[in-house]
């Protein structure tokens, strides 16, 4: 994963926060997971990826956050399912507009959406890039575990 790569997802997360919300999102200097890293919210969205990259998006964010967030774009209905279906939208969303980026090669799954952290495993092939999201006095993450596909021995012309 690039320097080029990681930008193309935090200017994604800014333009995501800045079009919805009325406040503007602070998105921070991008790290690398280490095992002690608590980033894992109270709703989260993964997003699988597969083509010239692969691995997985995550977008993670506190239940908090997530109220306010639905309130403040005029959703009334309030519930653990309106939260997670706008934690998959926002997942979706930002990965959708890298992949207009990174070009058809970035292929996205449906998001998977989950609610309490549990025992998450990100894949142990890649690092996990954090990138740290505050809104409205909350934080949340974009979470990159991505890794450009080597090619199999066929597909370079091998037996």
């Amino acid at each position: 994963m690039s320097e080029d790569d990681l930008k193309v997802f935090v200017k994604g997360t800014e333009n995501f926060f800045s079009q919805v919300a009325t406040t503007p999102a602070e998105v921070s200097t991008p790290f690398v997971k280490e095992s002690t890293d608590r980033v894992i919210y109270d709703f989260s969205a993964v997003i699988g990826i597969s083509g010239t990259q692969r691995g997985c998006v995550y977008y993670t964010a506190p239940r908090d956050m997530v109220r306010d967030l639905v309130t403040q774009l005029g959703e009334t209905e309030q519930s653990d399912d309106i939260y997670a279906d706008y934690v998959g939208e926002i997942a979706n969303t930002i990965s959708g507009n890298a992949r207009e980026y990174l070009g058809t090669g970035f292929m996205i799954s449906p998001p998977v959406v989950f609610s309490e952290a549990g025992d998450v495993r990100f894949p142990g092939d890649s690092p996990a890039f954090v990138i740290p999201i505050m809104w409205s006095g909350h934080r949340s993450s974009l979470i990159l575990c991505l890794k450009d596909d080597e090619p199999s021995s066929a597909e370079i012309g091998m037996n």
